[in-house]
């Protein structure tokens, strides 16, 4: 039974943490009635996407859902990376992250008849510990290598003009405000981790709990069975006539709520450049004005213009993803886990952390040196 309470928590209830795992890795809350029924993933990928194509666009492999056999039939080239078979093999198996299918004997052969995505297709990754893409799960780590508009752009169901429109957006970004308002203006994938503590949870503040994004994307993205309203963008979508979100949002968020950043890998940054950094980051340079506090965000006490920030102008001529938005303004990011999901700013218009401070410093009038600017970015590094 599902704890039906959804309020900021001190400490999180262990029983909860657990379902919302599992919801988290494999439930699609319906939403195979948009991805089957709708977009007819389950055609494209039963006849065309094999494993190789798959790791291509970003799909993941669980490695610990495999068994022996199929491991040392990878290892050894016994198995076809190359047959879309394999594929529904793997999701026969549940190996494939993000992705739950239905698979069913069809004239003596195995046949994916429906096919949904979970919360992890986006919000999780593995660690590559077996082979690139395949691997152990990282769940709430931001899956920078998914490019989930050329996933969508397979669908038969699409006509040009929107095809033209998935596949401009590249790997790691993803537009969800596309659909209502058709402009075109991709956004990274955020990582999942790290929000313990705020309170205004997407990059524009809409809501102040993660259930609220889980809801949004839940319906109007993934297409689950539920509802979800906001008034302040005239958006009020229903999907089927049960609803399989709402009770399921408490534990979800509590199992996000329980992910905590990754630490740097050890040696990816130099130490003293930033300590050096760190004495920038909360002096001369002004970062801390913002980016305060022990998660780096001052985003429970007040939002930002998008006058006030960097990441503006968007990219291509898209108009400002704030206006785009229920609050029309930003939030300013929390830092924890950074060197984990390159590019930067909510549109990636920045690939490293180096770029990150040099935007600042030339946007900000800083005047910070060179070896500055490098200190900088190993403290960004470091957090």
């Amino acid at each position: 039974m599902l704890v039906a309470a959804c309020g900021p928590v001190d400490e999180l209830d262990p029983v909860l943490v657990a379902q919302g795992k599992q919801i988290f890795r494999f439930d699609t809350f319906g939403d195979e009635t948009q991805w089957t029924d709708t977009l007819r993933m389950h055609e494209v990928i039963r006849t065309a996407v094999d494993p190789t194509t798959a790791l291509s666009v970003g799909l993941k492999v669980d490695s610990e859902a495999l068994p022996p056999a199929v491991v040392q039939g990878i290892q050894d080239g016994s198995i076809d990376l190359k047959s879309p078979d394999t594929t529904v093999a793997l999701l026969k198996l549940n190996a494939v992250v993000g992705l739950q299918g239905k698979v069913e004997v069809i004239d003596g052969k195995d046949t994916l008849t429906r096919v949904g995505v979970t919360c992890a297709l986006c919000h999780s990754t593995v660690d590559n510990s077996f082979a690139p893409g395949i691997g152990k799960r990282l769940d709430g780590w931001a899956n920078r290598d998914l490019n989930p508009g050329a996933i969508i752009a397979l669908s038969p169901a699409l006509d040009a003009a929107k095809k033209a429109v998935y596949n401009s957006w590249g790997k790691g970004k993803y537009d969800p405000r596309f659909n209502f308002d058709g402009h075109n203006g991709p956004q990274v994938i955020p990582p999942a981790y790290g929000l313990k503590g705020i309170h205004r949870i997407t990059v524009t503040g809409d809501g102040e709990e993660v259930a609220y994004w889980n809801r949004y994307v839940g319906v109007t993205q993934m297409g689950g069975h539920g509802t979800f309203s906001e008034p302040r963008l005239g958006i009020n979508v229903t999907n089927g006539t049960d609803d399989l979100i709402s009770a399921k949002l408490p534990a979800l968020q509590a199992y996000q709520l329980s992910l905590k950043a990754p630490a740097p890998p050890a040696g990816s940054f130099d130490a003293a450049a930033a300590l050096r950094g760190s004495v920038l980051f909360n002096g001369a340079a002004g970062c801390a004005s913002c980016h305060s506090g022990p998660d780096f965000t001052d985003a429970n006490l007040r939002l930002h213009l998008p006058s006030e920030v960097v990441s503006e102008p968007e990219p291509d001529g898209a108009p400002s993803y704030a206006s785009r938005s229920a609050t029309k303004m930003y939030r300013t990011a929390p830092l924890h886990g950074l060197w984990q999901h390159p590019p930067y700013f909510h549109n990636g218009t920045a690939a490293t952390l180096t770029d990150v401070v040099e935007a600042y410093n030339t946007r900000k009038s800083l005047g910070l040196t060179p070896a500055e600017i490098a200190d900088l970015a190993q403290y960004l590094n470091s957090l």
